[in-house]
């Protein structure tokens, strides 16, 4: 059976979250998050091939034979990545530049092929395409807040050289917070370290909530506890 659309939203965005608890595209993750604007260009990236594959391996999904599925997914993952650098190419060549390498590889990343085998191919259109915007919308957040904290706390500002992604229209968007900044920030460990907090902060949440609940459960039959009565009533 289908899982219900708001299940779905919710796996993606936070109870499986592909970088927070699946821990898949960690190379992208902790590479390109050096700054706002980098993580924020390769997560719309990333969030268009997973929504799009999964639409499209959900399409297909009752005329592909099993025998060839895993590289007929891989086509689809890999002809839509192919747009997304053509139109990168076209019209934020400098951000393409400074990415590099990580666009074509996002046709190796584990949570788009990932998704679109273990979800998108048994379930009907439009969950397979919830759950890949969810799941993409899920490792842009994270990839977005790990670049902001890695750009402020390494740099000392936000949104700096948004103009790559969006155009003139932000080139003053950024905001200076400090003249200087912490260099491990900028570093490959400062990565692991954010990326590292991040995770100890969602688990801490999630112990929270789990306690908060069972609190609630237990106090529940107290509070509708009935009492039976037997015999006359004087």
């Amino acid at each position: 059976m289908a899982d219900q659309p708001g299940r779905v939203a919710a796996q993606g965005l936070w109870h499986n979250n592909p970088a927070l608890v699946q821990l898949l595209g960690l190379c992208p993750l902790l590479a390109v998050s050096g700054s706002v604007v980098n993580a924020l260009g390769l997560g719309l990236a990333t969030l268009f091939v997973l929504t799009a594959s999964n639409l499209t391996v959900s399409l297909i999904r009752r005329v592909v034979p099993d025998a060839v599925r895993i590289p007929v997914f891989v086509m689809v993952i890999a002809t839509l990545v192919t747009c997304v650098e053509l139109l990168m190419r076209a019209f934020t060549y400098e951000l393409y530049q400074i990415l590099g390498i990580f666009i074509p590889l996002i046709v190796t990343n584990c949570v788009i092929l990932g998704r679109a085998e273990s979800f998108a191919s048994r379930n009907p259109v439009g969950l397979a395409a919830l759950d890949g915007f969810a799941q993409g919308l899920g490792f842009a957040l994270v990839i977005v807040a790990v670049g902001a904290i890695r750009e402020l706390l390494g740099n000392g500002t936000l949104f700096a050289n948004m103009a790559l992604l969006l155009g003139p229209p932000a080139a003053d968007w950024e905001i200076r917070i400090a003249e200087r900044g912490l260099l491990v920030a900028v570093l490959p460990p400062g990565a692991f370290l954010v990326v590292g907090l991040l995770i100890a902060l969602k688990h801490r949440i999630d112990t929270g909530l789990k306690a908060r609940a069972a609190a609630r459960g237990q106090a529940a039959p107290a509070a509708s506890r009935r009492v039976r009565t037997t015999g006359a009533i004087h």
